[in-house]
């Protein structure tokens, strides 16, 4: 098992459906600066027409995440199904592992007093039997889509077989989980929405990545 999302992004349209869900879900603190998961925005002109992105965004659950490589105490640690999660018990609250995340995807929950971030509903969630998170059962656009990156049959994997798609800040070497669907139809919005070094990938040439990743922490 090796838990992922893919995101049709160019589909979001900011409604927030995801954030609160996510909030009602899990528990989260109150407050715009506390989230597991947000939507980014990024605005410009071209020619005097305006251009608006969003990209929804959280923990990239990354293969070879940083943040467990810093943290002193364990507290952030592999899970099952590939996941990074945080045992707030053993957080000492010396904030390694926000520093190290190229993501943001971190933040201080003043009520635990530790370190918060996305589970992709993991313990509310995937591990009483559901099969999806609820930011993705909430959406009403349908950007997202969650499930197991080692199931070749998955609809998850189907999906990224037939779409291209590229990763956020790629150059860290973190080999994130969260796969951003290339706005295939729309060539305008698509060369509008991506940097000029932005790498598209096939599945094809992007599992191979991922096997290397895996092995290098030893990961079956």
């Amino acid at each position: 098992m090796n838990y992922a999302m893919a995101l049709d992004y160019q589909n979001c349209i900011n409604c927030k459906a995801c954030e609160v869900a996510c909030k009602e879900q899990n528990g989260v603190q109150l407050g715009a600066d506390k989230q597991r998961i947000w939507v980014g925005q990024t605005e410009k002109s071209v020619f005097g027409v305006p251009i608006v992105n969003f990209y929804p965004s959280q923990c990239n659950h990354c293969i070879d995440a940083p943040c467990v490589s810093v943290c002193p105490t364990n507290a952030s640690h592999f899970a099952e199904g590939g996941l990074v999660l945080v045992d707030q018990d053993k957080c000492i609250l010396c904030k390694g592992c926000m520093e190290a995340c190229p993501y943001d995807a971190r933040f201080v929950d003043d009520k635990a007093v530790a370190v918060d971030k996305c589970t992709f509903c993991y313990d509310t969630r995937i591990s009483k039997g559901e099969t999806t998170t609820a930011c993705q059962a909430t959406c009403p656009t349908k950007v997202r889509l969650f499930g197991d990156l080692d199931d070749e049959k998955s609809p998850l994997v189907e999906l990224l077989k037939k779409r291209k798609f590229f990763v956020l800040k790629e150059y860290e070497g973190t080999v994130p989980k969260l796969f951003y669907l290339f706005p295939e139809n729309d060539k305008r919005f698509a060369d509008n929405s991506i940097g000029h070094d932005t790498t598209i990938y096939t599945w094809d040439e992007f599992k191979p990545i991922i096997e290397k990743a895996k092995a290098k922490r030893g990961m079956r």
